[in-house]
């Protein structure tokens, strides 16, 4: 069968009208025809509800890694996998949920817009760690949360995983005044009662250290801010404590900001746990025993489970023996926290986009903070109009544009949706092929514009699900089904 665009659309046509005599007594019946079609995929309508069933497979299930790593379990903090100290408040609209997602991808691409030259490839890169994850909504926006121990003795925190900031913090007792905590499941941190715990003074290294993140000091204490795209922020004490991932990963001297004053649109969550690229982030701070690598796993639904694992994944032989499809990392000289790597193609329905490559010559940021992919305007042109005209024959309803999401369909009474692919390709040829949870979310598109042609992309959360990403000095790879 000819695999023009022209031709497939006709067969697909064909298989409808097909099963359509079908349903109605007239030929015998062809479920899953469409499913037969290159560069389709038909899943069940069902599979975009939310399930109230938790479905987490065992933490110890986690992939196999060489040397020493530590994982964390990663869940939706809304869903039935939730830590049972996660927010019981009632998940963010949608129209809520666009809109921070919107003001942090403003932030990110402000930020970025500065770096003149185009990017140069990084150089650089032992043990690992894993934490488990949750899917939750950081700064008001869909993320993911994982739980770790904070303290002597430890002390169960629930924290925002964030690859698009560095510095961790938790809320601090005592709040500046009785408005300046929001509220939380968990009682407060409290470092008094900790015997590990230490403010950091202000003549010291790690103080000198902090950078854009220092806010001067008080009492000889080394202060602390981080503003947020949103215009949330956190201040307090740069501190030091145990910070214990797993029953055999405990990192001493953890450096994070005591929270004492928050604004925003925090709720419900203990703090945040960065895994940006300067050295006050996570990942910075464990280099000696991870090696500065990390990877994570993002479910695909809120009654699922991902994780977060610090150091190599196992296997031996590297990323790309390992089954990752890896490109480039590249630097950000005007913002050096972000994971930026450069996107070079787009295909819907197995057909390339007729997208020149210096439409994508900004780089694209990998933000586990962002909802939905963000893409320059003509590249996103191109993608829409191909997944309008793929979908097109099989007559779903439209449905009204849901925020920054202007594709929609309205999917009830179908037993099953059948979709054009989505693929993403990077340099050196890595290919994200999306499932149906990676190309549909709220009922739309989960591609969005912005910016402008050539301008910074970034690759959401909803385009990463259920792929293991893992990062390193030099790249980024991505692994397909990997939970």
């Amino acid at each position: 069968m000819s695999s023009s665009p022209v031709a497939r659309r006709a067969h697909l046509l064909l298989s409808l009208l097909l099963c359509g005599a079908g349903a109605l007594g007239f030929l015998p019946s062809c479920h899953g025809a469409a499913e037969e079609t290159p560069g389709y995929v038909t899943v069940s309508a069902a599979s975009f509800k939310p399930s109230s069933i938790c479905s987490a497979p065992d933490p110890a299930a986690a992939p196999p890694r060489n040397g020493r790593s530590a994982v964390l379990r990663l869940t939706h903090r809304h869903g039935p996998c939730a830590p049972s100290r996660a927010s019981s408040l009632a998940a963010p609209s949608v129209a809520d949920t666009l809109r921070a997602d919107q003001r942090r991808a403003e932030y990110i691409l402000r930020r970025v817009s500065g770096a003149g030259a185009q990017p140069q490839l990084l150089g650089s890169s032992k043990a690992s760690a894993s934490v488990p994850a949750s899917w939750g909504y950081d700064i008001g926006t869909l993320n993911y949360v994982v739980t770790a121990s904070l303290g002597t003795p430890g002390v169960a925190q629930t924290l925002e995983v964030d690859t698009g900031s560095d510095l961790s913090w938790v809320q601090c007792k005592p709040c500046a005044d009785g408005s300046s905590c929001y509220s939380q499941k968990d009682p407060l941190f409290d470092p008094s009662q900790s015997s590990s715990y230490a403010a950091v003074p202000c003549g010291g290294s790690a103080c000198a250290a902090l950078g854009m993140y220092a806010s001067g000091c008080s009492a000889s204490q080394c202060g602390y801010v981080v503003s947020y795209g949103d215009g949330s922020n956190t201040t307090g004490v740069y501190s030091s404590d145990t910070l214990t991932l797993s029953p055999t990963d405990a990192v001493q001297g953890f450096l994070f900001g005591c929270g004492h004053a928050q604004t925003g649109l925090f709720t419900g969550i203990d703090g945040l746990i960065g895994l940006g690229r300067l050295q006050v982030s996570l990942v910075g701070q464990t280099a000696a025993a991870y090696g500065g690598s990390f990877s994570y796993c993002l479910p695909t639904k809120p009654s699922t489970t991902g994780y977060l694992a610090l150091g190599s994944s196992g296997g031996g032989g590297g990323a790309a023996a390992q089954g990752f499809a890896t490109t480039q990392l590249l630097p950000s000289p005007s913002a050096p926290t972000y994971y930026i790597v450069m996107l070079t193609g787009i295909s819907v329905g197995g057909q390339q986009l007729s997208v020149p490559p210096s439409e994508f010559a900004g780089g694209t940021v990998v933000d586990t903070g962002t909802v939905v992919t963000r893409l320059p305007p003509s590249a996103y042109a191109a993608l829409r109009a191909a997944f309008r005209s793929g979908v097109a024959p099989y007559g779903y309803p439209p449905a009204p544009p849901n925020g920054i999401l202007d594709t929609c369909y309205n999917f009830a009474g179908y037993g099953t949706v059948t979709l054009p692919t989505v693929a993403l390709t990077f340099s050196s040829g890595a290919t994200l092929t999306l499932g149906a949870d990676g190309i549909l979310s709220f009922g739309c598109l989960a591609f969005a514009p912005s910016g402008s042609d050539g301008g910074m992309a970034i690759l959401g959360n909803v385009q990463q699900r259920s792929f293991e990403v893992r990062i390193d000095g030099t790249s980024v790879g991505f692994k397909p089904s990997s939970c």
